[in-house]
């Protein structure tokens, strides 16, 4: 019986986050027209930062990962919030990137991206963060 029960404890998955996990709430703070300051005042400091389309972006990156007894952990899910201002500075859009069957999807919008800069680049961030 004790055997059986230690076997049963090791079998627990725990769940390991990494980076900014918003509440439910947090992106709709986010209006267009704020500041880089108020987002950082409503999201704090972004992962990393980039220049797309004559404007600047935050990305806020999280990923979810389980891991059972002495096994690697395996992603369960990855997102990237991204939130883009215009060249004046103020935020022009918020976007909820995170993968669905493999492919870099919009959360917000519920659409894939097509091609130019912005994907190459989140396709970059989903890659080295991700490790696919």
């Amino acid at each position: 019986m004790l055997a059986a029960s230690l076997a049963l404890g090791a079998c627990d998955a725990n769940v390991i986050k990494h980076g900014v996990q918003f509440h439910e709430g947090d992106l709709q703070q986010v209006q267009p027209g704020m500041s880089e300051e108020q987002v950082r005042m409503n999201l704090g400091t972004p992962a990393t930062t980039a220049v797309v389309n004559n404007g600047q972006a935050f990305y806020y990156i999280s990923s979810t990962q389980s891991q059972t007894s002495f096994f690697l952990p395996s992603e369960k899910d990855r997102q990237v919030v991204a939130v883009y201002f215009t060249q004046g500075g103020t935020v022009e859009r918020v976007a909820n990137y995170g993968m669905q069957d493999g492919q870099v999807f919009d959360y917000i919008s519920r659409t894939t991206p097509t091609s130019g800069q912005e994907l190459n680049y989140l396709t970059y961030v989903f890659k080295i963060f991700g490790g696919k």
